[in-house]
């Protein structure tokens, strides 16, 4: 018996001492991967990158640059800038700009342990660009929307192609009386405000484009009214606003995941979306079962879309889309197409209540177009004027102002090889405001720089305008955010001339988009 209690007890002091020993390891190499992660290798990756001639800070424990950037941001932010003054970038990216000027465009900077690789060479954006499965899109948030421009890989290819049928120009056409019917009811709102005046009022236009975009995306996209899709407009902007507050700090693995007020927040309102969508949603695809003609909005031709690539493959689901996917690319509509119109437009009103030869110009040409009639398609299409002016805007003031992408693989690029890994930062409006490729007088709003098309705007004729994006994932709503965009000013310069306020102050900023950061009070004047 007690030769038997001894073996277990050396049995179980066996297991025992194997436990303590699994754990160690485990505690070891944890510490290990969490000291490669935070010091060994960003020590690494900076020797590589300088060895090869690229110059920044050095990396510092954790925080990278994140401290002296955010700071830096804080105080820029604080105060606004002369619309005639040309600190547009330097308020916009003051790290990013003083990096560059400090250090060259041969620069990095760190986001916490990883790497950003400035790049600020047009050949070398089309090239990061063109390569899509190579650079990858930087992950994002995946409760912002987890669609088309967060995919990747084959998983991208599948639903760029299942999704570009809606962005056909002659099915934006059936949405162009939408786009007007939104127009109108803005333009009614200003004349209501008028009424009561002399015949001209005081407006801070942001909100009211901000709404017209949401309800156009409400009706174009699914065949509401903004009334309708007003929830999600608003708990999208909630939603985007805790995100960019959790982008602010430091990343830090599995922090989503704790029950944080902040995340318990978010996940509630994604929750919310998701069931407002999926009923929408469900009611179309039960109307098309029953035989119902699918509706010429985005929705509409997005299941229909995909009903047909399924159908080419025998009901095969992974050649379709799944009901979850549909509901992430719906999302993607609200978000990309509300936000970046709305940005688009109101810096144009802005630009066109300083420079008002260029507003008579555009005015004379949509009245020399449409004269006091609806504005359509085909009219909207030969607004050259407009169309220049458009252009200058989102070269001085492009939604986004970078675009981030992941490298997979050792790449190289422009003779420099770059790690897996590490992220490179195309600097889109560094390079619309670069003089050695715009010109002298690049911060001047010149839009008959692009009387001849975007090919030719530059000195030599080289393609360094990327508002959109370039490459296979260019952007797929371009031309429904042109469209929208020329209406909405043919619209307001129809019935309004415009100027700034006394009271507006120009402060433009980033909030994932780049917005004016006090909103943009013009004084408006019917016509």
């Amino acid at each position: 018996m007690g030769t038997h209690m001894e073996i277990i007890n050396e049995s179980s002091g066996a297991i025992g001492c194997g436990i303590i020993g699994v754990v160690l390891l485990s505690l070891i190499w944890g510490s290990w991967r969490i000291l490669n992660w935070v010091w060994l290798r960003p020590k690494k990756l900076e020797s590589c990158l300088r060895k090869q001639g690229l110059n920044g800070n050095s990396y510092k424990l954790f925080f990278g640059d994140l401290k002296e950037s955010s700071a830096m941001d804080k105080e820029a932010s604080s105060t606004g800038i002369s619309i005639s003054d040309d600190a547009v970038p330097s308020r916009v990216l003051p790290f990013v700009h003083t990096n560059i000027s400090n250090y060259g465009k041969k620069s990095f900077t760190w986001f916490g342990p990883i790497p950003h690789i400035n790049i600020v060479d047009p050949e070398l954006v089309k090239e990061v660009l063109s390569k899509n499965f190579n650079y990858q899109k930087a992950k994002s948030n995946k409760l912002i929307a987890n669609g088309l421009t967060s995919l990747d890989g084959e998983q991208w290819a599948k639903h760029r192609k299942i999704i570009n049928p809606a962005f056909h120009m002659e099915k934006l056409k059936h949405m162009v009386p939408a786009f007007y019917l939104c127009c109108s009811e803005m333009i009614s709102k200003w004349e209501n405000n008028i009424a009561s005046t002399e015949g001209s009022c005081e407006v801070d236009v942001w909100p009211y484009l901000q709404t017209l975009t949401s309800d156009v995306i409400s009706r174009a996209a699914f065949g509401s009214s903004y009334e309708d899709g007003r929830k999600i407009f608003k708990l999208q902007k909630e939603l985007l606003v805790l995100i960019l507050q959790t982008l602010s700090t430091v990343y830090i693995p599995g922090a989503t995941f704790l029950p944080t007020k902040r995340n318990r927040r978010m996940k509630e309102i994604d929750k919310e979306i998701h069931a407002i969508l999926r009923v929408m949603i469900d009611k179309r695809m039960k109307a098309m079962k029953e035989g119902e003609t699918s509706k010429d909005d985005l929705l509409g031709i997005l299941l229909e879309s995909n009903l047909k690539e399924i159908e080419q493959h025998g009901y095969n689901r992974k050649d379709g889309m799944a009901i979850e996917e549909v509901i992430e690319e719906c999302k993607l509509f609200y978000i990309v197409g509300q936000e970046t119109t709305a940005i688009l437009l109101v810096w144009t009103m802005i630009l066109l209540g300083r420079h008002q030869n260029w507003q008579q110009r555009a005015r004379e040409e949509v009245l020399q177009v449409f004269g006091s009639d609806k504005p359509n398609f085909d009219g909207l299409n030969h607004l050259k004027i407009v169309t220049m002016i458009l252009y200058e805007v989102l070269r001085l003031y492009p939604p986004l102002v970078r675009m981030k992408r992941v490298v997979h693989g050792d790449m190289k690029l422009g003779g420099i090889t770059l790690p897996e890994g590490v992220v490179v930062s195309l600097q889109v409006m560094l390079l619309h405001y670069d003089h050695e490729i715009w010109g002298d007088d690049v911060k001047e709003f010149k839009p008959e720089r692009f009387a001849e098309g975007v090919s030719k705007a530059t000195k030599n004729n080289q393609p360094s305008f990327f508002p959109f994006s370039s490459g296979p994932r260019v952007c797929i709503g371009q031309n429904f955010s042109m469209l929208e965009a020329k209406m909405a000013i043919a619209t307001i310069l129809q019935q309004f001339s415009f100027e700034l306020s006394p009271s507006y102050t120009h402060a433009p900023f980033t909030m994932g988009t780049l917005q004016p950061q006090y909103g943009a009070h013009l004084i408006l004047h019917k016509l």
